[in-house]
């Protein structure tokens, strides 16, 4: 019989699935169960990306856009309460967005002040770009 690979692999994960079980609750191995436990734990999580191709296997882009914050945290030593980091946290991800979506971050940022003081709401991000539209 053949499988497409969509059913193939939910075979296996059933499969791998039920030996993390019998796993879990026989083995006289104290890592092999931890192991199994944590597979079962977070069973989701690890294998979404068979549910959904497109992710990335790892999570290094997001890695990568948080390390020039990083830097500058351990640069100015960081926020000093709690509604500072708030707000650190805040701008870093508008600055981001705005930047993945092609926007001044600066001018968006103009835009939310001027509106805010004027006491109207802040406007909605900017909208993503799709592609091929």
């Amino acid at each position: 019989m053949q499988y497409s690979f969509s059913e193939f692999s939910e075979i296996l994960l059933e499969d791998f699935k039920a030996e993390c079980e019998r796993i879990k609750g026989e083995s006289k191995h104290k890592k092999a169960r931890a192991l199994a436990v944590e597979f079962l734990n977070d069973w989701e999580a690890i294998f979404m990306v068979l549910r959904h191709p497109h992710m990335p296997l790892t999570n290094n882009e997001a890695e990568h856009a948080l390390r020039h914050w990083v830097i500058m945290r351990k640069i100015t030593y960081g926020t000093q309460t709690e509604v500072g980091t708030r707000v650190f946290a805040v701008l870093a991800s508008v600055i981001d967005t705005c930047r993945k979506r092609d926007v001044s971050p600066w001018r968006y940022l103009e835009k939310v002040i001027g509106e805010r003081r004027a006491g109207r709401s802040a406007p909605a991000l900017p909208a993503a770009q799709v592609e091929g539209v």
